[in-house]
């Protein structure tokens, strides 16, 4: 079985986020960049698939040269090849229509993401990789299983459990609890900085999509405490400034 993990290269969480060019372009300098915490769970579970000569697990990402130590660290957890697309990734159309293109032109059995980036939340390319390769796509699976050629998934719903059985080939958007994220041990690390990294020149996109502007969250107030026995003043509160009431 071949499966392919589409990975992102993301702000690390705790890195403080600033704009240039008038709020209008992400500003890199000083920022600390990660593999995707939820691509993370889509490699690990797509390894566990392939464990003990079951199949191979690639992994692809859109992006400039500066994401290649993301790439490297994704082959030390145990990918045995990865494939960088040479490109800024402008949105998920743009990443969709690149990893799409690569994928008709290379067959897997499985591709994997991860239910969203943790920088735009978006939780499209999945889908929109269902549609630009006419086969299934479920996003935010909780589970996932294998059986021959079929793969059976496990998704929340309101009030319960969704379970679909679907035929290969297919795209899932992993979260938490389809696998536990592996650390790269010393073996991992060292094999990386051989298994292979295909670079692959975009194709052309075109897209109506334009970012007109950035903005960082207000601050959060201090804290108001009333004393338990002043309800009037806590409802004057919540009807002036939460607006909740």
């Amino acid at each position: 079985m071949k499966i392919l993990v589409c990975i992102s290269n993301v702000p690390d969480t705790t890195t403080k986020i600033t704009f240039t060019d008038n709020n209008t372009q992400f500003n890199t300098n000083g920022v600390q960049f990660i593999l995707n915490p939820y691509d993370e769970i889509a490699l690990a579970r797509a390894i566990e698939l392939t464990e003990g000569g079951k199949g191979t697990v690639t992994v692809i990402n859109v992006g400039e040269v500066s994401t290649e130590p993301t790439i490297r660290k994704a082959l030390a957890i145990g990918a045995d090849d990865a494939v960088r697309i040479n490109a800024k990734p402008h949105d998920a159309w743009f990443v969709a229509k690149q990893i799409a293109s690569y994928i008709q032109q290379n067959s897997y059995d499985l591709v994997l993401t991860g239910r969203e980036s943790i920088d735009y939340n978006g939780s499209k390319v999945a889908g929109m990789l269902g549609e630009l390769l006419d086969i299934p796509s479920v996003s935010i699976i909780k589970k996932l299983d294998i059986e021959g050629d079929l793969a059976v998934v496990e998704r929340e719903i309101e009030g319960g459990k969704e379970i679909l059985s679907i035929q290969l080939p297919f795209v899932a958007g992993a979260a938490e609890g389809v696998a536990e994220p592996k650390i790269p041990n010393m073996r991992g690390i060292m094999s990386a900085r051989t298994k292979p990294l295909a670079v692959v020149e975009p194709v052309e996109v075109s897209t109506n999509l334009t970012f007109s502007g950035f903005e960082i969250p207000a601050a959060r107030g201090q804290v108001k405490l009333i004393p338990t026995d002043d309800s009037a003043s806590l409802i004057g509160l919540l009807h002036t400034e939460a607006r909740v009431i």
